[in-house]
């Protein structure tokens, strides 16, 4: 499956019973108590799944909320947290990260720069636009992000991997989306993962 240029797209890996990420985030689980295990597939199977990976990647600028860039709330105390992801994030592209909490951007290495949007997710979304020009520009999670864009009807398509484990707690995806239609368009699946594309139906 080949995303076309110019689309917002989301890639979320889910339990079955609809969590993308464990309960009790910290700095030892910053996706929850055993939220880590949704990303299997891509850790343990890379090879079987790098097209999925290679999407995840492909696009030109990321948005993500403030709490999956880490785990401070309220004020920034200092400029010393820059994300969980080391010197070198994967993300290689511009990512607009929401926050109510003004903060100055941050040059990490390899490309990536985290700008930090106090002005909502329709502004976020125009900056993102325009640093990715005729890209792709993808909303990164968490699954609030994901979810509010979802509402706004501003997402085209997204992938959800849909792991064989149940996390009976956490954050859910597609909670209050009432009315939502979404239209498979491509599915790949293996042991640990089954990944369905839908494009968003507005």
């Amino acid at each position: 499956m080949t995303f076309n240029d110019g689309l917002v797209t989301a890639n979320m890996s889910i339990s079955l019973d609809g969590f993308v990420a464990g309960p009790n985030q910290s700095l030892q689980d910053p996706l929850g108590e055993g939220g880590e295990r949704l990303h299997d597939w891509m850790f343990q199977q890379r090879e079987a799944n790098q097209a999925i990976v290679d999407q995840i990647l492909a696009p030109r600028a990321f948005i993500m909320g403030r709490n999956m860039f880490g785990p401070i709330r309220g004020d920034w105390p200092d400029d010393e947290w820059k994300g969980w992801w080391g010197d070198d994030p994967p993300y290689h592209a511009p990512v607009f990260v929401l926050t109510h909490h003004p903060r100055e951007l941050v040059e990490m290495a390899g490309g990536t720069t985290f700008h930090f949007v106090t002005t909502g997710i329709d502004d976020a979304l125009a900056q993102a636009k325009r640093a990715a020009g005729d890209g792709r520009v993808s909303i990164a999670g968490g699954a609030s992000t994901v979810r509010q864009y979802l509402a706004a009807g501003h997402i085209d398509r997204i992938i959800v991997s849909i792991s064989p484990i149940m996390l009976g707690a956490g954050a859910r995806l597609f909670d209050d989306l009432d009315g939502l239609t979404l239209k498979p368009v491509d599915v790949l699946s293996n042991e640990l993962a089954t990944h369905i594309t839908y494009d968003v139906k507005r």
